[in-house]
């Protein structure tokens, strides 16, 4: 329920920023508004203002403004407060607002966040050098080895994780250019991103590239009872400097050198206090949160160092506008794989999946996740209105183009027959994202040491 609760407040937001970008130009265009919907079907509840109609109405996941003659396939009654009624660059106009308030909405709320507290894990902005290289991964067939540094992949020089992270899951299943340091010496390859659950099921872990997270060991923060690392004796506080002769620095890291050993006991050195403690500890087979299994020794661990910035007005703006850039040109290189099938259809979220991740960014510290996928489900749904489908924001802009351009109307029945057309694609396209949603409920995991 409470996942169903965000998603409404969530998704609320979005639908009401979008029909108030319409209402607002509508108005000021003239044009008389009837209906200012929150959700589709039958109204709920609401009050009428003047000549419009505002309202909540049964289905949450959307919105609409019904304006005077509007619908397809209506002919003109030369009301001059119809849609139709005015010329076509205020409707072309009418119909960017949606979209547009959208952009307007991602921009703000980014600006805002780099004004007041953008909290971002360090790593994620640094070089690609990698922490431990897990066996029987794609990555070990590369010839990349722990403490190597990523200088190329796919169409990126010199990436950082976050590349590493976007430009695997634009080319899942598939091979990209791949070059990496060692001691020194480039060596250019090719890594298969492999994941055969697809986007859903990737990871950086499982395509075994294990970032190095932090210059310092793992630190421990608490102790789980009867787990290996309560009984061998580790403390709140103890660096792990080594295991096994490795010097790890990060949980996921000793999470894969723990499976890769299968359970054989491993030889840890711990400073504790300035001394360096050698101890013995045998690892254990421990459901991990989500009843799934692994090798674990069962300890919380200090998170790794975030860097926090705090932006004048200025600043903030230009950052929130690159930063909102990268996101768009993210989500129209994405649409323009699933057209060329380089990006299966399966990567995309219905509203399912959405609430998924916003009750997970909810969970998650601090205000940053929730509010930078609010930007990104903001821009996310500008963007797909502009496409040039009909009944999208999109569809409408290219049917007004193409009259400017003939300087007449097209023929009422044929744009009715078009949009009918349309609906039925779209709703087979909505039951085909809610089908993914229903069959990823079960990929989502947490990570335990």
């Amino acid at each position: 329920m409470s996942t169903i609760f965000e998603l409404a407040i969530v998704l609320g937001i979005m639908v009401l920023v979008h029909e108030f970008g319409h209402f607002a130009v509508a108005k000021l265009c003239g044009i008389r508004v009837e209906t200012f919907s929150i959700g589709f079907g039958k109204r709920l509840f609401g009050f009428r203002r003047g000549d419009t109609d505002y309202r909540i109405s049964l289905l949450p996941l959307g919105g609409y403004v019904k304006m005077a003659g509007d619908n397809p396939g209506e002919a003109p009654t030369g009301d001059p407060g119809e849609f139709n009624a005015h010329p076509r660059w205020q409707r072309i106009l009418v119909a960017l607002a949606g979209p547009f308030a959208n952009f307007a909405l991602a921009l703000g709320l980014m600006t805002g966040v780099y004004m007041l507290h953008n909290e971002v894990q360090e790593y994620i902005s640094g070089p690609a050098q990698t922490d431990y290289i897990p066996a029987k991964t794609q990555a070990t067939t590369t010839g990349i080895q722990a403490g190597d540094l990523i200088v190329h992949y796919d169409t990126v020089e010199n990436p950082t994780w976050d590349q590493v992270a976007i430009r695997s899951l634009l080319n899942i299943n598939q091979p990209v250019a791949f070059s990496y340091l060692h001691n020194g010496q480039r060596t250019d390859t090719r890594i298969l991103v492999e994941s055969k659950g697809g986007p859903d099921n990737f990871s950086l872990d499982r395509l075994g590239l294990i970032p190095k997270m932090q210059p310092t060991p793992v630190q421990v923060d608490s102790l789980e009872p009867n787990m290996p690392a309560i009984r061998a004796g580790l403390q709140p506080k103890d660096q792990i400097l080594s295991i096994d002769g490795l010097q790890l620095h990060s949980v996921p890291a000793l999470l894969a050198h723990l499976q890769d050993q299968a359970g054989k006991p491993a030889s840890l050195v711990i400073l504790r206090d300035g001394q360096q403690v050698p101890m013995q500890i045998t690892p254990e087979l421990a459901d991990r949160g989500d009843g799934v299994k692994d090798y674990r020794l069962g300890f919380k661990y200090v998170q790794p160092p975030v860097k926090v910035e705090r932006l004048p007005l200025s600043k903030a703006m230009v950052a929130s506008w690159d930063y909102n850039k990268k996101g768009s040109l993210l989500i129209v290189e994405v649409l323009r794989r699933m057209f060329t099938r380089q990006v299966s259809v399966r990567s995309l979220s219905g509203p399912i999946g959405i609430g998924t991740q916003i009750h997970q960014a909810v969970q998650m510290p601090g205000w940053m996740p929730l509010i930078g996928l609010m930007s990104y489900i903001s821009l996310n749904l500008g963007i797909f209105n502009l496409l040039p489908i009909p009944i999208l924001d999109g569809g409408m802009i290219l049917f007004l183009l193409i009259e400017s351009v003939l300087r007449r109307d097209l023929n009422q029945q044929l744009k009715e027959r078009v949009y009918q057309v349309a609906f039925v694609c779209i709703l087979i396209f909505a039951v085909m994202v809610i089908f993914n949603d229903l069959t990823k409920l079960n990929l989502f995991t947490r990570l335990k040491p």
